[in-house]
């Protein structure tokens, strides 16, 4: 049974709900954002809440309900505050670079790497050219740029060389032994 379906999403002053044709549409302070509903659950909008119900009692709908509850959750939250994810790079030579809405990296390639921001999704970069921060009202997108960028140059675990998220730690392997 899901709990966090159940939960009551509370409508922050400045934000606008609207469903049409199973498409719920939130515009906030940050921007707007569009969502299919799932068939298995309806939206009940109220004034200043909204309520996640199953259509039918099963075990599916209810996992259902859940994931929709967050989801819609996550874009009131991401069109009021906004969301954040910061990740660094390491190695010696490596560098970011901000160039309009495209991230420049060297990273140890014999080319730089351009790295284009998707729409909504924007980059700062902070201490030297070791950290970017990457801000967007859509959290699903944010990650997704994320991971991307990620991928371009995951840490290997010898040196830790690589572009990692700050909140990630990387567990280090001893190198050969060597002859004795």
């Amino acid at each position: 049974m899901s709990r966090v379906g159940k939960k009551i999403i509370p409508i922050p002053s400045g934000v606008k709900l609207e469903i049409k044709d199973d498409i719920l549409t939130v515009t906030g302070p940050k921007g707007k954002l569009s969502r299919a509903i799932h068939p298995r659950v309806r939206l009940d909008v109220g004034d200043a809440e909204i309520k996640v119900e199953t259509v039918t009692p099963d075990r599916e709908s209810k996992a259902i309900q859940g994931l929709t509850r967050t989801l819609v959750s996550n874009m009131v939250e991401g069109l009021t505050k906004g969301f954040e994810k910061t990740l660094e790079i390491a190695g010696v030579g490596f560098r970011m670079e901000l160039k309009g809405n495209a991230l420049v990296l060297s990273l140890g390639f014999s080319h730089p790497v351009e790295f284009k921001l998707p729409e909504g999704v924007s980059a700062q970069l902070i201490e030297k050219q070791a950290k970017v921060v990457l801000r967007s009202a859509d959290k699903e997108l944010l990650g997704l740029t994320a991971s991307r960028l990620r991928g371009l140059k995951p840490p290997e675990p010898y040196k830790g060389k690589g572009i990692k998220y700050s909140t990630e730690t990387i567990r280090r392997k001893v190198g050969k032994a060597g002859a004795k």
